[in-house]
């Protein structure tokens, strides 16, 4: 059987080999040379899917991860900052993943490019807070994005208007991978082409891309021949992925043996977060564990804030010298996610993906730092918009910070129907944004409209029925109140 079955992968890879190749044909010089690497790529990943065997990890070999290998934050921050911040800094390279489209907000083009803040793109307050750092240091900072096919050209149009920042910012591409039909496990396009039909077949493989394809696009160590020592890695819709001083001057201080060579920020779990990845011993090393991976008996167990008290936020600090060493060696090794999809035309395809935290396994001296919750601040949905373009938050150089005046440090909870799921239908249902310093939840469901100046307190639910439509006056005070059906306002 297990020879048969050897025999049926190796058949599966050569009939892989010669459709890529077939593939390759379609197109021609540099093209075909930058698509000649991803695939590449894409046939390591393919020969790693057709030999896993079921779940990548046993539940029993899971430990809890020794507490000196997730330190608080409050401990690397108490040990101080040198005199010198800026020889710090001039070893760090801020890199944001920009892969990620806006179509699950109701927006096209580059989820990086919607207004966030008094106009102000998510582009436009990462390239603010680097730089106010290379100014307030007299540092160079530069900025990294990492594009996918789908956001590359925009990004660059928009990039001129930054000509005269103080930040030097580069891009480089993530690969592009071809989707594979479901049953035959062979690629779904017959061309290279991105028009029309043809687009379908492609995609992005996920942030854990990163490695490869920054290596492969000479950046890599044309920062490393800068003097560039680290990158700080996040999800550009992220704002509370802002440069730490006290986390680089962690990284930078460890004596040379002892160099750490990978740091995950994680934060500890709400019951908002129990999907989020965790961090688990296995084998004698730290690993990364998503919900992705657990075996079906054990999901209820993984998303208990009891056993597993902490998530990965996505913010990651990575040696440039060890992502080098590590592609050279082909020593890379991040589990393979199956993402499922059905195209246009009712065709079922699967992608192969990875993560970027997933290779924490492989780099030396690997560790999680616990920090503030603050420093997890991203905007996915509309709810989490009106979170951030409230006066909830106070905005400095680029930088969003919890408002003084809020008692509570913690965030509200905010949960806005399906009328407000685009930006474009959402920003029409709000005259101007409430008074939201002293609300704890929001629910808002159905066809209703905010006026000017309106202040909302305590827990407010507020559900217009099908059919109905609720007008919220200017000037309205809601604290703790229940409003449904045709303006009833109901003490809650």
């Amino acid at each position: 059987m297990a020879q048969f079955q050897e025999m049926m992968r190796q058949q599966l890879e050569s009939s892989m080999h010669d459709e890529l190749e077939k593939l390759l044909d379609t197109v021609t010089g540099a093209e075909k040379e930058a698509s000649r690497k991803d695939f590449e790529g894409f046939k390591n990943l393919f020969h790693r899917f057709l030999q896993v065997k079921g779940p990548s990890v046993e539940w029993i070999k899971i430990q809890r991860p020794p507490e000196e290998s997730i330190q608080p934050y409050d401990k690397i921050a108490a040990r101080g900052l040198p005199d010198s911040v800026a020889d710090s800094l001039n070893k760090l390279v801020v890199v944001k993943l920009n892969g990620g489209l806006g179509t699950s907000m109701g927006c096209k083009g580059p989820k990086s490019l919607i207004s966030v803040r008094n106009e102000n793109t998510f582009l436009d307050l990462t390239v603010q807070q680097i730089e106010h750092l290379n100014k307030t240091y007299n540092t160079d900072v530069p900025l990294v994005l990492m594009n996918s096919f789908n956001t590359d050209e925009d990004t660059k149009k928009i990039l001129q208007k930054y000509t005269h920042h103080r930040v030097k910012i580069h891009t480089f591409n993530q690969s592009r991978y071809p989707r594979i039909n479901k049953e035959s496990l062979l690629p779904v396009s017959t061309n290279m082409s991105m028009n029309g039909q043809s687009s379908e077949g492609w995609y992005p493989p996920g942030h854990g891309d990163i490695y490869a394809s920054f290596y492969n696009s000479g950046l890599l160590d044309e920062l490393i021949a800068q003097g560039k020592e680290y990158i700080f890695v996040s999800n550009i819709d992220n704002l509370g992925a802002t440069v730490d001083l006290h986390i680089l001057h962690h990284l930078v201080s460890q004596p040379n043996g002892k160099r750490c060579e990978f740091i995950m920020e994680v934060t500890d779990k709400t019951r908002a977060d129990v999907k989020g990845g965790t961090l688990i011993k296995y084998d004698g090393k730290l690993r990364l564990l998503e919900i992705a991976q657990v075996p079906k008996a054990h999901v209820d167990e993984f998303k208990s804030v009891s056993k597993f008290k902490i998530f990965n936020t996505n913010n990651l600090w990575i040696s440039l010298a060890a992502i080098k060493r590590l592609q050279e060696e082909k020593a890379m090794n991040m589990e393979i996610i199956v993402n499922p999809k059905t195209l246009d035309g009712g065709q079922n395809v699967i992608q192969l993906e990875t993560a970027v935290g997933a290779a924490i396994k492989c780099f030396d001296n690997a560790m999680g730092i616990n920090v503030p919750r603050s420093r997890f601040l991203p905007v996915k949905t509309t709810s989490d918009l009106l979170l951030v373009m409230s006066n909830l938050y106070s905005l400095d150089a680029g930088s969003l910070t919890m408002s003084p005046k809020r008692e509570f440090p913690t965030t509200p909870h905010v949960k806005l129907g399906s009328s407000f799921t685009k930006v474009q239908e959402y920003l029409t249902r709000f005259e101007s944004i409430p008074d939201m310093l002293e609300l704890d939840h929001l629910t808002v469901s159905g066809d209703v409209t905010f006026g000017k100046n309106v202040s909302l307190k305590g827990t407010v639910i507020i559900i217009a029925n099908h059919g109905d439509r609720i007008d919220i006056p200017a000037g309205s005070m809601l604290e703790n109140k229940i409003v449904s059906g045709n303006l009833r306002i109901l003490d809650h």
